[in-house]
């Protein structure tokens, strides 16, 4: 047995509160919420999928309240180039020399709305940004800030003038999460918030306010990662990704990095389910999040309506379970 590390549980304790804070701001939506919380302990990137008009800029906005960070939303558009996003060299009339002006990926959690309505060549650029934590103008690195989180959002009902994201860039979020329409309850609930006279720029009026500092979640992401994967489990991780290789229904399996991704939020979600080691219920719970992005179906599977989740369950379900 590999010993346990020492986690600071003051930390963690932190880190469990923060998605009921969020909450105080957004009404269910449990799964982004908790992708959010993962992605941050395992400094990875989010692609949020919904409708407009179920709370993704609030949710953006809860959480940023919730660490006391910065937090800056962007409108993704056909004519967007990279340096809208990344930054640019101005001229500076009192110097009479080039400076550079930060763009709005200098911050620590950036909402990219809509992200596949901007061509292939800006999203590269903010894609680079999230993999290296640092842009590039002119030949000089600037590092970004820390933590550096992107939430990126698509819309799944609207293609026309959209460019799809390929699977290499998918690859490079960590985890999707899908904000489904909510149920009856849930939206009267919201409506009475708003009845109530809630106002979504003032949270600190619902008491939302910090309960993780910048270097507590530097503690808690360094404890996540020291979080024990027995060689059992981390062998299950690996057969359940390459099971979606062989899968019939799929045209593209999970990658070795798809693999070392569920590896890492298993390691958040044992962590902040209060455990100093990964489970294969771990796995479990965390892979539908973090492969259903990473996975292509079939033409004949996708004209069955064969949906990704189902081709993922009984995945899951074909793997032996370690014990």
């Amino acid at each position: 047995m590999t010993d346990t590390p020492d986690v600071d549980q003051d930390t963690r304790t932190d880190l469990q509160s923060l998605s009921a804070e969020i909450h105080k701001g957004i009404v269910g939506q449990d799964a982004a919420v908790t992708s959010l919380v993962v992605a941050l302990l395992c400094r990875g990137h989010v692609l949020l999928e919904g409708v407009p008009g179920v709370a993704k800029t609030l949710l953006v906005r809860s959480l940023a309240a919730a660490l006391d960070v910065r937090m800056r939303r962007v409108q993704f558009t056909p004519d967007m180039m990279p340096g809208d996003i990344t930054g640019s060299l101005i001229y500076d009339n009192t110097t009479s020399d080039l400076v550079f002006r930060e763009g709005p990926v200098f911050t620590n959690l950036l909402l990219a709305d809509e992200i596949n309505r901007t061509p292939p060549k800006t999203q590269s650029a903010l894609l680079e940004a999230m993999e290296e934590r640092q842009v590039t103008v002119d030949g000089a690195s600037r590092p970004l800030p820390d933590p550096f989180l992107v939430i990126a959002t698509q819309n799944p009902i609207e293609f026309d003038g959209t460019y799809t994201l390929p699977e290499a860039q998918l690859d490079r979020f960590l985890l999707k999460a899908v904000m489904p329409l909510p149920d009856r309850e849930v939206e009267v609930d919201v409506l009475r918030r708003h009845a109530g006279g809630f106002d979504t720029t003032d949270l600190s009026a619902m008491g939302l306010g910090p309960v993780v500092d910048v270097p507590s979640l530097h503690r808690a992401q360094d404890d996540v990662a020291r979080v024990v994967a027995e060689d059992p489990v981390v062998q299950y991780i690996v057969d359940v990704c390459r099971s979606t290789r062989r899968s019939p229904s799929l045209s593209l399996g999970v990658s070795p990095r798809g693999a070392i991704a569920l590896l890492r939020t298993s390691r958040a979600w044992a962590y902040l389910s209060g455990r100093d080691f990964i489970t294969p219920d771990d796995v479990k719970t965390m892979a539908p999040a973090t492969l259903s992005h990473r996975v292509r179906l079939t033409t004949e599977s996708e004209l069955e309506g064969t949906q990704v989740e189902s081709v993922l369950a009984a995945t899951l379900a074909s793997v032996p379970v370690p014990r």
